[in-house]
């Protein structure tokens, strides 16, 4: 079993910053109320996360590279306890997504750098069984965000949230630093500093062009200056790496359909099982009346079930061309958000469940692949770039899909209330309900129309996860679609030639002259 520890140490850390991706959703409201701000402003708090991870992974992934992966992983792990302890002590919503955000850039080093250390520790096998219960724990992990966030919020208070993270590092870092060997390191290797600047600045922008466009409009100065902003960075960031000797991205990569359809794949899946989450528990929170434990344990049908997938997925499909898996999880993927969609204004929370059971099948068997896949298309040494790009593209889905399916969300709730034609100002009513401000729509009406209000609002909230989730459904299946077509099983390594024994002594000894 000695063997297996270092497995161990590495996906405590994967568990604990993927859990964090997820971990607020059923916390929003009570945050909310405690630091007297909105659920929307709180939004943030799940972006800023995923934002970090995603605009770092590359750059933590290449600093790896150059001075070893286990000495970044524990970097890694020290930051995100630090980060996890002010998120707790947070007297105010600034200060909490600050350091919401440097939690994210200890969760970049962690995430960087755990699939790198799977690949050098196993090898044949072995290296199949740890990717496996890699792939588990990190397709559970943010499934279970919300039923831990639940438990924790409902039992003790919110900043448990963060505050359960402190033991669990402790006992990560002992580990690591007792069963993970040292990595070489490559101290020639430069880091690309420009590249990493382009590409947080163009990744940060797009997203808060996409959170902000609803209020300030598609067409405003402001919109229009961020994405254009977003699009000026990246393509500095492209020109950068094509010149770079050491890039932080091999864009040469990008020519192979497989690596290609390996990212568009990584983030589909973020967009496609996980970033709707948020909007449902508000449903479930605040239109439901559910408290956080029973709104967080809806999930759990999508948690166990890409738990126990991944596991056997890494024992029964060890060799099987990702194609095979990470198309065929994707599509499962979208049929779980299409199956969600069949919500209505007289569902309960039921209505969820095979959607998202089939969801957490989909996440099982895509999941573990992508990453193995991902680390055979580069050199060993290069392990923290391609570990750093897939991880980059699945918490960039995540990010950018939060703000999408928000914008989604929102619109389908406008759409309905303008439909209904007794409502003043849709677009208003629909921010107060994508507020958590369900209550306050309701009790506005008065008791005459507080029967009619409520009903209403049953209507916009159906109507808005409708549309989510059909938006979700179609991407994951253009995700498994694109994997499909493109996704090949990476080439088998070729077998070294046996190296010649030296040369004894005497073979290497001068003949005797007479």
């Amino acid at each position: 079993m000695r063997k297996w520890l270092p497995l161990v140490a590495v996906c405590l850390g994967t568990f604990m910053l993927l859990v964090d991706v997820t971990i607020v959703v059923v916390a929003l409201p009570d945050m909310a109320g405690s630091l007297r701000t909105s659920f929307a402003d709180l939004q943030w708090v799940m972006d800023v996360y995923a934002l970090a991870l995603a605009a770092l992974l590359l750059g933590v992934g290449s600093l790896a590279d150059r001075i070893g992966h286990r000495q970044v992983y524990v970097v890694g792990l020290v930051l995100f306890a630090l980060a996890s302890l002010a998120c707790g002590l947070a007297t105010g919503p600034g200060v909490l997504i600050a350091f919401r955000g440097v939690q994210g850039v200890g969760g970049a080093a962690m995430l960087a750098t755990t699939t790198a250390l799977i690949s050098s520790i196993y090898q044949g096998r072995d290296r199949g069984v740890a990717f496996g219960a890699w792939g588990a724990v990190s397709g559970a992990a943010s499934a279970a965000g919300p039923v831990l966030g639940g438990l924790l919020t409902e039992h003790l208070d919110w900043r448990w949230i963060f505050y359960v993270n402190l033991p669990i590092s402790v006992l990560a870092i002992a580990m690591t630093l007792r069963f993970v060997a040292v990595t070489p390191a490559r101290r020639s290797r430069s880091v690309d500093l420009p590249g990493m600047a382009a590409f947080t600045v163009a990744a940060g922008a797009a997203t808060y062009a996409l959170i902000k466009g609803g209020d300030n409009g598609w067409t405003s100065a402001t919109t229009l200056g961020l994405f254009g902003l977003a699009a000026v960075a990246l393509l500095a960031f492209l020109l950068i790496e094509k010149r770079r000797r050491e890039p932080l991205l091999d864009l040469s990569l990008f020519r192979q359909g497989s690596f290609s359809g390996l990212m568009v794949a990584a983030v589909l899946l973020s967009v496609a099982a996980f970033s709707y989450l948020a909007y449902t528990s508000l449903w479930l929170q605040s239109v439901r009346g559910m408290g956080p434990v029973t709104a967080g344990l809806t999930c759990l049908p999508m948690s166990l079930a890409a738990f126990l997938v991944a596991s056997l997925s890494g024992r029964f499909l060890h060799g099987a061309s990702p194609r095979w898996t990470v198309g065929p999880g994707l599509l499962l993927i979208g049929a779980g958000a299409f199956l969600q969609a069949t919500i209505d204004a007289d569902s309960s929370w039921t209505v969820l469940v095979p959607g998202l059971a089939v969801t957490g099948v989909g996440v099982g068997i895509a999941t573990p692949m992508l990453a193995s896949a991902a680390l055979a298309s580069v050199a060993p040494e290069r392990g923290g770039m391609a570990s750093g790009a897939v991880n980059t593209a699945r918490q960039l889905g995540n990010a950018l899909g939060i703000a999408v399916l928000g914008v989604v969300f929102h619109a389908g709730m406008t759409g309905a209330l303008r439909d209904h034609g007794s409502v003043t100002d849709p677009a208003a009513t629909a921010d107060a309900l994508a507020g958590g401000q369900a209550g306050a729509v309701i009790a506005h009406a008065g008791p005459a129309g507080r029967d009619a209000a409520g009903r209403l609002v049953h209507e916009a909230f159906a109507t808005g996860l409708q549309h989510t989730f059909l938006v979700s459904g179609a991407l994951g299946v253009l995700g498994g679609l694109v994997a499909l077509a493109l996704v090949r099983r990476p080439p088998a390594p070729a077998a070294r030639r046996p190296e010649r024994p030296a040369p004894t002594r005497a073979e290497t000894a001068e003949p005797v002259r007479l």
